[in-house]
């Protein structure tokens, strides 16, 4: 069966790639498993040193299950069959890896819209997931809100 890894970061944009994800799957008929994967950053020397790292680990998965509630919920309600994966580490390369581990067969990732300067300062996960991963990568943009047509009738707001 095709599988598909979708990133989850907790935000709207990754949900974006879920729905995305999920209209592949109901509109082309595809078969397919989503995997939910999840990346946290790996802790820094001093977190590891005052709290354990068996503790650190039980944050970031506790934390990464958090994150993914939403599109958990997308998926579970959509009837759809999916896993989900949480890792520790650089997160493109991570997820690169996190492809291949899982057998997946497609990556989708949301955009997170950064262009020109900032996004080349800040680096871009998902800039960096079309070099890297192994399989074909979908970037999926934010839709932006649609604006109503004004009718012409404003006599109510004088």
């Amino acid at each position: 069966m095709f599988r598909i890894l979708i990133a989850i970061d907790g935000s709207e944009l990754a949900l974006d790639a879920v729905r995305h994800g999920l209209e592949l799957m109901r509109r082309g008929g595809l078969q397919a498993t989503l995997v939910l994967g999840h990346v946290q950053e790996e802790a820094s020397f001093m977190e590891l040193a005052t709290q354990g790292a068996d503790a650190v680990a039980e944050a970031a998965v506790a934390a990464g299950r958090h994150l993914m509630a939403s599109a958990v919920a997308l998926v579970e309600a959509a009837g759809v069959p999916y896993e989900t994966e949480i890792a520790l580490g650089p997160v493109a390369a991570t997820l690169a890896d996190m492809v291949e581990n899982c057998g997946c067969d497609l990556l989708i990732i949301g955009a997170r819209g950064l262009g020109g300067l900032r996004g080349a300062l800040l680096g871009s996960v998902s800039q960096a997931l079309v070099h890297q991963s192994p399989v074909p990568v979908t970037v999926v943009k934010h839709a932006e809100p649609q604006e109503l047509p004004d009718d012409g009738d404003d006599e109510d707001a004088a």
